[in-house]
């Protein structure tokens, strides 16, 4: 006779609200670079958002910010099971939500790209920081099915949330407070945001308790000691490397497909033709004014002339920039409702009870088809049925990521759970995945246009097919090799 769950208390509840929060700002606190790092890099160097520079730095950035976040993010791991779940969770959350509050008041460059990097740290060691709790939290083995893809599916509710907070700012900007930023930016206020979590979390954390399982084990001494090394023993070689492999593909086709789509191949699509026309013009007496600007000598009067020329030539543009903006905020929302439905097929069909293995080929064997679909025909078709391709585009790639959240708590002892689980999210996931966007924006669309200072939205798009069709091959190649849980046996 089977055990009854668990009633559910107070404190379950309390867990619950944590992690779906913790879930929710981690999306949240990401994907605000697609949406500010183009304008920041643009302010920050003082040149046009079409300017070549924008688009490298832009790759740039999201690679820097991922190598720190999976470095720092596997140690992470390696404390959280050495000092404990809750204890890594709290401290990952508050570094994630104060670095994009200073990130606002970046001055330069370099301090941008710092702080965007200690938001990636913090979300990188928070993931796995929460599904370690999640999963030893509960005890019952189908209510840490259910809550874990619940929780998850809140991860998409922070897409949803940061692109129409985002409109919201654009829209309302001009009556806004300086609140001692800089520049009165779109960009910073949208990073500041980045904060809200840390309230809720402050309050409710001392109220909840570190794992039971974890602690006891600590507390009588059979805690076996977490290394690096033992992910490579024999009987957990295999899965700690596979899982470091699909765990790459999936933030493969996110950071070198999907992140770009928003602001830098969606000016690309037809409905936007006659607004990329009439901005051309005036794109290039931008960058000439700009160019202008810096060759003349400081404070002379034809630095003068060359920025109020610049500053006017702006204004002009202001309303069509507003314009592909909008188009831009579009598509990050069916994105972001595309992931938000596969995180809750995959939780519907965790509880049907599909092997692992057999679920992950669902969203495996659709992403071949899709995604070069989407970025090789769809966008030249643009409209609806471009925004329902990139939604299932979502669909296929954020369902993944809720599945690793599930599938690796029950493939690694008790002792290496944080560090395996970190091991194939940050350094396959983060460290090697997220490279994916250099390589589309640096690599491949380079060799598309034939002129790296004259790389178009259509360049992107293709190299975005390309790369994200790669990497759905050796996804579906490798997860061949994925073995299923045995069990979920400390």
């Amino acid at each position: 006779m089977s055990t009854p769950a668990p009633k559910f208390t107070t404190t379950h509840w309390l867990i619950i609200i944590i992690a779906s929060i913790g879930f929710l700002f981690d999306t949240y606190e990401l994907l605000m670079t697609p949406l500010t790092a183009p304008p920041a890099i643009a302010e920050l160097l003082g040149i046009d958002m079409t300017h070549p520079d924008v688009t490298a730095w832009t790759g740039r950035l999201l690679w820097i910010s991922a190598l720190c976040g999976g470095f720092f993010g596997l140690i992470g791991g390696w404390l959280t099971d050495k000092l404990g779940r809750k204890f890594v969770m709290a401290a990952s959350i508050f570094i994630y939500s104060a670095s994009p509050f200073c990130a606002a008041y970046s001055t330069s460059l370099g301090m941008f790209v710092t702080f965007r990097s200690l938001t990636f740290i913090g979300v990188c060691v928070e993931f796995v920081a929460a599904i370690t709790w999640l999963a030893e939290v509960f005890e019952d083995k189908h209510q840490k099915e259910k809550w874990l893809g619940i929780t998850q599916a809140f991860a998409s509710l922070g897409g949803i949330l940061v692109t129409v907070i985002n409109v919201w700012i654009v829209a309302h900007l001009k009556d806004l407070p300086s609140l001692g930023l800089p520049e009165i930016s779109s960009w910073r206020y949208l990073l500041m945001t980045g904060i809200l979590p840390a309230i809720p979390i402050a309050l409710m954390l001392p109220f909840v308790p570190e794992s039971k399982a974890w602690k006891d084990k600590k507390a009588a001494g059979t805690l076996k000691r977490a290394s690096f090394g033992a992910l490579f023993a024999p009987e957990l070689r295999r899965v700690t490397l596979v899982t470091a492999v699909l765990s790459a593909c999936a933030y493969g086709i996110a950071f070198g497909a999907l992140q770009l789509t928003p602001l830098r191949i969606a000016p690309g699509l037809p409905e936007l033709s006659d607004t990329s026309k009439k901005m051309a013009p005036l794109r290039k007496k931008a960058a000439e004014q700009a160019v202008a600007a810096k060759k003349a000598a400081p404070g002379s009067p034809e630095e003068a002339a060359a920025k109020t020329a610049l500053a006017d030539i702006k204004k002009d543009m202001a309303p069509l920039d507003k314009k592909v903006k909008e188009v831009g905020n579009d598509v990050q929302f069916y994105q972001e409702m595309g992931g938000l439905v596969g995180r809750v097929l995959l939780a519907l069909l965790l509880v049907i009870g599909l092997s692992r293995v057999a679920l992950l080929k669902v969203f495996q064997l659709p992403a071949l088809i899709l995604l070069p679909l989407t970025y090789l025909y769809f966008f030249h078709v643009g409209g609806h049925t471009f925004m329902w391709a990139y939604a299932l585009c979502g669909l296929v790639t954020v369902a993944q990521f809720s599945y690793f959240g599930e599938y690796l708590p029950k493939v690694f002892p008790m002792h290496l759970r944080g560090t395996g689980g970190s091991f194939a999210t940050n350094v396959g996931g983060r460290m090697i995945g997220t490279s994916m966007a250099f390589v589309t924006t640096n690599l491949i669309a380079p060799m598309i246009s034939g002129d790296p200072t004259k790389i178009l939205p259509v360049h992107l798009a293709k190299a975005a097919g390309y790369v994200g069709l790669g990497i759905a091959v050796v996804a579906l190649l490798v997860g061949l090799l994925l073995p299923e849980p045995k069990s979920e046996e400390s």
